[in-house]
């Protein structure tokens, strides 16, 4: 059996109807999440965000993340040390939403705070500390990977 020209321009088209079709069922179906729900907000006071960053980056060492077996393990930087330290610290996993953690900043009097990791979907994550010490307000960025 042979196919006729148009037999072959209808089986073109339902291939290509059967694609396009594809195309759109998964660009349904594909999540699509904001790096911040408020994003406006959080622009607009974005400038706290600099000065804090700027006063972090004049502390002696940086914020040091680390993973321990199943702990978490964040240092402040040695000025942190013996002061009222008091902020949040936000794991932001950039693939999926669902996956990220607000966890309170309560370190220890050596500036060190230990978090599980099991709470954690393995992957890479950035780390925004934000804290305050002393009436000034701190701000800085890591990465770490959790297995």
């Amino acid at each position: 059996m042979t196919l006729n020209w148009g037999h072959k321009v209808m089986l073109v088209f339902l291939v290509f109807v059967g694609m396009m079709s594809y195309l759109v069922y998964r660009c349904v179906k594909t999540n699509y999440d904001l790096v911040s729900t408020d994003y406006y907000k959080e622009e607009l006071s974005y400038q706290q965000v600099i000065d804090g960053a700027s006063r972090a980056n004049q502390l002696g060492n940086k914020i040091g993340i680390t993973q321990r077996g199943n702990e978490i393990v964040l240092q402040l930087p040695n000025e942190m040390k013996h002061t009222s330290v008091n902020g949040t610290i936000l794991f932001y996993y950039a693939p999926d939403a669902k996956h990220d953690r607000q966890i309170a900043l309560n370190p220890n009097a050596e500036g060190v705070q230990s978090i599980n990791s099991r709470q954690f979907f393995p992957g890479s994550y950035t780390v925004k500390v934000r804290w305050e010490s002393k009436g000034q307000q701190y701000y800085s960025e890591e990465y770490v990977t959790i297995h």
